[in-house]
């Protein structure tokens, strides 16, 4: 906001007339009209007496003010959609421009309005899209200075896009740096300039473990809701997200195993015996399966250490052996239950 404006907003809202303002003040109406609309500034001298007529600071009379409100943004970025809709695009272009040049400590204000015109340019009929980089590249490199991980975060994204687009790979995968080596952007976005630059089995892999490490946290996450149901005593929940963990495996390809033994801790806390003795007698027969992800083709590329042949018959032995458990005492008498227990007698064996 211009020295003008703020004067014409706070005389506004104090009820006086430019009239009354300057003779207050000792000088002309019409000197107070200019000062309005921008025409001439106010002698330096009289910056104090305005701030303290207006009932206001100096710093906000000369607009010093660094950020707006939330809500201001919020306002302003609803009504820059708008406008690009109905108005010219450089003209809107320029006023946001202005708009920073007011706010130029402002990130979020910068970060958003830089996002909002760079996408609206790249889907817009404009004959000269590329005219507006250097603008809208340097608000999105002065947002990788600031303190907010979200708003560094976004505009490396903006930018590692920007570039992918105009085929400078290298310079793309500059803007990695700005992730951490534990968020999987940054291992998506290299697998991208990987594909794009020779290195294809890289990206594949890539790709592969990106897919793999989202399966193991879709796994966990979706058991913790499923433990918070049940300790709110959720039956419905805890069957639905049973369902869709089983789901999850298959649409995962990682063998027969992980898709039936979800249910289990379930089967066991509601005392189910038919359930129980079902799921059980299902998990024993496709313990041999336990790393069938290993043949899937969704994880060929990776490199996967072999699981020792002994690993799924162990497996097996134990859960003959669990079947004991105190945990398992709800079983008792039941007929499934005791032909599985019997063969904790029989000569080791893997099926599949």
């Amino acid at each position: 906001m211009t020295i003008g404006n703020v004067i014409k907003k706070y005389r506004k809202n104090s009820g006086m007339t430019q009239e009354e303002m300057a003779a207050r003040l000792g000088v002309t109406a019409p000197a107070v009209n200019k000062w309005e609309k921008g025409v001439t500034l106010p002698d330096v001298a009289l910056l104090a007496p305005i701030a303290r007529l207006l009932g206001i600071t100096t710093d906000e009379l000369l607009s010093f003010k660094d950020e707006l409100t939330d809500e201001e943004i919020n306002q302003y970025l609803s009504k820059l959609q708008k406008d690009l809709e109905s108005r010219d695009f450089h003209d809107v272009f320029l006023s946001v421009k202005k708009k920073i040049e007011e706010y130029p400590n402002c990130e979020r204000l910068i970060w958003q309005a830089a996002v909002i015109l760079d996408a609206k340019r790249m889907t817009a009929e404009l004959p000269n899209k590329d005219m507006y980089d250097g603008v809208i590249f340097g608000w999105f490199e002065r947002c990788l200075l600031s303190e907010d991980e979200r708003i560094r975060n976004q505009a490396a994204d903006s930018l590692f896009h920007a570039f992918i687009r105009q085929e400078n790979y290298e310079k793309a995968a500059q803007y990695l740096d700005y992730f951490s080596l534990e968020n999987p952007e940054r291992k998506r976005k290299k697998a991208l300039v990987d594909s794009k630059t020779g290195k294809r089995t890289d990206a594949y892999r890539a790709y592969e473990e990106l897919i793999y490490t989202g399966y193991q946290h879709i796994q966990m996450t979706l058991n913790d809701l499923r433990i918070l149901y049940m300790e709110d005593d959720d039956h419905e929940m805890a069957k639905k997200l049973v369902e869709v963990s089983s789901s999850v495996a298959s649409a995962f390809e990682m063998g027969k195993y992980n898709e039936v033994c979800f249910g289990l801790h379930v089967a066991i806390w509601e005392k189910d015996a038919p359930w129980t003795a079902q799921l059980m007698q299902e998990i024993l027969d496709s313990a041999g399966t336990i790393s069938d992800f290993t043949k899937s083709k969704l994880y060929q590329h990776m490199v996967i250490k072999p699981v020792d042949p002994d690993f799924s018959v162990g497996l097996r032995q134990k859960l003959l052996k669990s079947l004991g458990d105190e945990a398992f005492n709800y079983m008792r008498g039941n007929e499934d239950w005791e032909k599985l227990k019997s063969e904790r007698k029989k000569p080791s064996r893997n099926r599949k």
